[in-house]
């Protein structure tokens, strides 16, 4: 049989049930499309989460009040055990001059409070900031200026807006810089306005209001106790030693004698990404196992569908063995026909899912990203399944004999 003799054998076989080769079709176009969809979602998510822990800052520890020292640990983060607030401006100026890995030391005091301007309100996260907070967490002002060391020193009253609060208190996209706004009741003149970050599963970095910390001191929180302190490094290989080295010098400092009574928690940001990386792993995974049943799915209804061919075809196939077909010419027919169906399949499910991809990201249900790996697969896979699921029905008719197979009824 010549190659031009099995497509046209293989194309009449499959339009000759149309109804049957098109419900095995859609079979493997769902196996496909699920597996294409299921894997963008689980890279997305894993992307989503990524960018959200980098917009908090790269190469970075931060230092929160409370015990944990000894407390559950999850891929290296210490999950902690309180809240309370025991850190001060004092541990922070202490680190930056002590430790001779840091970078830049910001400390912050964070809070929630209803925010007013021009008849608008809104409540969100007021953030008391010193000047290297911008450089600590990456933050670029996209109108205006941030805080400066003069205004960070005489307690002003001034505040940078995210865009998101910017929205809500003045509109979307309306000019904010030299305007007022009210918080706990004291006047601010806004100086600027954030780049936007985006909302993370951390909070939205867009809806917050920036403030000096010693402003926030005296007007917000009445206390002299920080949240937390930001510390970064040059290079992320030397987090685990600035991390043991701010460990040391604030056990020193709060008179604890090991890292089990230790009053404060420090999270790596390095740990923090590479366990938050391991959870979306499992959950692609997870997701892809899933998909993957339906591929199996339909790869056992082309074997059925080929198991149908092969007995609704036996005289077919006898009087082409009589006629001098040999095993092979059979054999492959039916093979082909299976590996078109299926690849056609993969074609279909292909587009589907890609197609179902970017309308998950455009409508804004769930952040996806596709790779050229998934499509590589699905092609791969349609493949598989054609040649595994096909060559049972296959063997089988090449294994009819002729003369019992024009017997057939």
């Amino acid at each position: 049989m010549t190659i031009k003799d099995l497509i046209e054998e293989t194309s009449t076989a499959i339009i000759a049930n149309p109804a049957r080769t098109g419900l095995t079709v859609l079979g493997i176009v769902i196996g496909i499309a699920s597996v294409i969809v299921m894997l963008a979602i689980g890279n997305g998510a894993q992307a989503s989460i990524s960018s959200s822990i980098n917009a908090l800052g790269s190469n970075i520890l931060t230092i929160s009040g409370g015990g944990g020292g000894g407390g559950n640990r999850i891929g290296g983060v210490s999950q902690g055990r309180s809240n309370q607030q025991t850190l001060t401006l004092d541990d922070a100026t202490a680190i930056k001059e002590s430790v001779a890995l840091v970078k830049d030391v910001s400390p912050e005091l964070s809070s929630r409070s209803q925010v007013i301007a021009e008849g608008n309100n809104t409540n969100t996260t007021i953030v008391g900031v010193a000047p290297e907070y911008a450089s600590a967490h990456s933050v670029i002002v996209d109108d205006g200026d941030f805080i400066s060391d003069t205004q960070y020193k005489s307690s002003a009253r001034v505040a940078l807006l995210g865009p998101t609060t910017r929205d809500d208190l003045f509109g979307t996209g309306t000019e904010s810089v030299g305007k007022e706004i009210k918080i706990n009741g004291a006047k601010f003149t806004v100086i600027g306005v954030t780049k936007s970050k985006g909302g993370t599963g951390f909070g939205n970095l867009d809806d917050r209001v920036f403030i000096p910390l010693t402003t926030a001191q005296r007007y917000v929180s009445g206390g002299q106790y920080l949240s937390s302190i930001a510390v970064t490094t040059q290079n992320q290989s030397d987090l685990t030693q600035l991390q043991s080295d701010i460990t040391d010098l604030l056990l020193t400092r709060h008179n604890k004698k090991s890292v089990a009574e230790a009053d404060f928690n420090i999270l790596n940001q390095a740990d923090l990404a590479a366990t938050a990386n391991s959870i979306t792993s499992i959950f692609t995974m997870l997701l892809s196992s899933v998909a993957g049943i339906s591929l199996l799915v339909g790869g056992i209804g082309i074997m059925n569908m080929m198991l149908t061919n092969v007995r609704e075809r036996t005289r077919e196939i006898g009087l082409r063995k009589a006629i001098g077909a040999r095993r092979s010419d059979i054999s492959n027919q039916f093979l082909a026909e299976s590996i078109v169906v299926t690849i056609i399949g993969g074609v279909i499910g292909v587009i589907l899912g890609l197609s179902v991809s970017f309308a998950i990201t455009y409508f804004g249900i769930l952040q996806t990203q596709v790779t050229l790996t998934p499509i590589l697969l699905a092609f791969g896979v349609s493949a598989f399944i054609g040649i595994v699921f096909g060559y049972y029905p296959a063997k089988k008719a090449s294994e009819l004999n002729p003369i019992e197979a024009l017997r057939y009824e």
